[in-house]
């Protein structure tokens, strides 16, 4: 019935696990989220990266979380780039690597929004400060050489 008025169902879905987060009904947006990130959502699967670093509506998980950001971060998404950065800076859900973590946050920096670019390169120049040269050179390599993947 959605899509006889020219919205598709996908689009519906997520504007509600939208609109459930927002309302802080986080439980009821992981349960709209996880069907739509198991199709390949890059949008859910960023929102439930989110969710399982922060515990909010399941488990806290960083594992977890790097999973999801990892797949949405795969597919252009520049906040789970953005976010995945941060945890391999970290080291949480995943080995600390601060070449991933420097890679991620160059993509994210370059995607950005104007409104955004700013703070996200100021995050990224920190983790830049605790590099060698050549870890930089790495880093920038592989952001080169990444290429977006859409999931089926």
């Amino acid at each position: 019935m959605l899509t006889a008025f020219g919205i598709p169902a996908h689009a519906q879905s997520l504007r509600q696990g939208v609109s459930a987060f927002n309302r802080q009904s986080y439980v009821t947006a992981s349960r709209i989220f996880i069907p739509l990130a198991e199709r390949g959502s890059a949008a859910a699967q960023s929102y439930l990266g989110y969710m399982f670093e922060t515990g909010r509506g399941v488990p806290l998980n960083y594992t977890e979380a790097a999973m999801w950001y990892r797949r949405a971060a795969e597919q252009g998404d520049g906040l789970a780039q953005y976010s995945l950065g941060l945890l391999y800076d970290r080291g949480q859900g995943v080995p600390q690597d601060i070449v991933e973590a420097s890679k991620w946050l160059n993509l994210s920096t370059a995607a950005a929004s104007p409104r955004t670019r700013e703070a996200r390169a100021r995050i990224r120049d920190a983790v830049t400060t605790k590099m060698t040269r050549g870890e930089i050179a790495q880093a920038r390599l592989r952001a080169l050489e990444w290429a977006p993947s859409r999931e089926h």
